[in-house]
């Protein structure tokens, strides 16, 4: 089985949450089967910043799914996406 590559953009609820809180509780908290890749922080508008996270799952079903549950669920964060996935050779 190979891995994938996925990348999510995560929002924060306004541009006063502390995402050096948010990214501190991705990296603790990461789920068993998932690797942080990496992490950046992206300007989106109105001092809104956005958080890139870069995750390694096994190619399989539900990948992604356990990192998508963890994410969502912390507090500051209003939504996620993914905006990308790749099999790494």
């Amino acid at each position: 089985m190979g891995e994938v590559l996925t990348t999510m953009k995560i929002m924060p609820d306004s541009p006063d949450v502390d995402l050096e809180a948010i990214k501190a509780t991705i990296k603790d908290s990461m789920p068993e089967g998932a690797e942080l890749h990496d992490m950046k922080e992206e300007p989106i508008a109105f001092g809104l910043v956005a958080i890139i996270l870069s995750f390694i799952t096994d190619d399989g079903e539900g990948g992604s799914e356990p990192v998508e549950n963890m994410v969502s669920e912390i507090e500051g964060v209003a939504s996620i996406e993914i905006t990308g996935v790749g099999r790494l050779m």
